[in-house]
C-alpha cells in the first residue's frame, strides 16, 4: 500500500460513545484512557452541552464537528443527554457502563470531581433515571461494561471494542 493510499485508510479510526447513569464510571474511564494515550472528550465538561428547557443536550453543532473530523487514533466520548440517540450513527460503538444502583449511590456520594447527585432531590431523580432511561440506553447500546471491575479493566475493555471496530 502506498504512502498516500496508507495516509487515507487511517483517516479515520473508531469513535465510540461511553455512556450510563451518573456513577457509573463514565469520567474515570475516560481519565484512565487518556493516561493510556488515546483521545478522549468527556461532553460533562466544557461546552459540550446546552440547557434546553431544563433538560441538557449535546452542542449539536460542536458534536456534529466532533464526528465528521478525521481522526488518527481511536476517540472516545462520554456523555448520557436527551439527544445523543441522533449522533448514535456517526459512533462506531455504543458503550453503555454500568453498575448496581448501591455501587452508583456509593460513588456520587465520595466523588469530589461532579457534585450532580449530592442532593435528595437529584438522587430521587438518578433513581427514576435507572427505571427509565437505563433500559433505554441498554437497548440502543452495542456493548455493555460492568464497572464493578477495577478501572484498568473497564478502559481496557473499551480499547479492545474500539480496536474491534477499527478493523471492521
Amino acid at each position: 500500500m502506498s504512502t498516500t493510499a496508507r495516509g487515507l485508510a487511517l483517516a479515520r479510526m473508531g469513535v465510540v460513545l461511553v455512556t450510563g447513569m451518573s456513577g457509573a464510571g463514565k469520567s474515570t474511564a475516560l481519565k484512565e484512557l487518556a493516561r493510556l494515550g488515546y483521545a478522549t472528550v468527556d461532553t460533562d465538561y466544557g461546552s459540550w452541552c446546552n440547557d434546553v428547557d431544563g433538560d441538557t443536550v449535546w452542542n449539536e453543532e460542536k458534536m456534529s464537528a466532533l464526528l465528521t473530523a478525521p481522526n488518527l487514533a481511536s476517540l472516545f466520548v462520554s456523555g448520557t443527554v436527551s439527544n445523543q440517540g441522533r449522533f448514535y450513527h456517526r459512533f462506531d460503538a455504543v458503550v453503555l457502563l454500568s453498575a448496581p444502583p448501591e455501587v452508583l449511590f456509593r460513588r456520587i456520594e465520595t466523588r469530589s470531581t461532579n457534585g450532580y447527585g449530592k442532593l435528595a432531590a437529584e438522587r430521587e431523580e438518578i433513581r427514576r433515571h435507572l427505571e427509565s432511561v437505563e433500559p433505554l440506553l441498554r437497548k440502543s447500546s452495542t456493548h455493555e461494561i460492568d464497572t464493578t471491575c477495577p478501572v484498568q479493566d473497564v478502559a481496557a475493555q473499551l480499547a479492545q471494542i474500539a480496536d474491534e471496530s477499527n478493523r471492521q
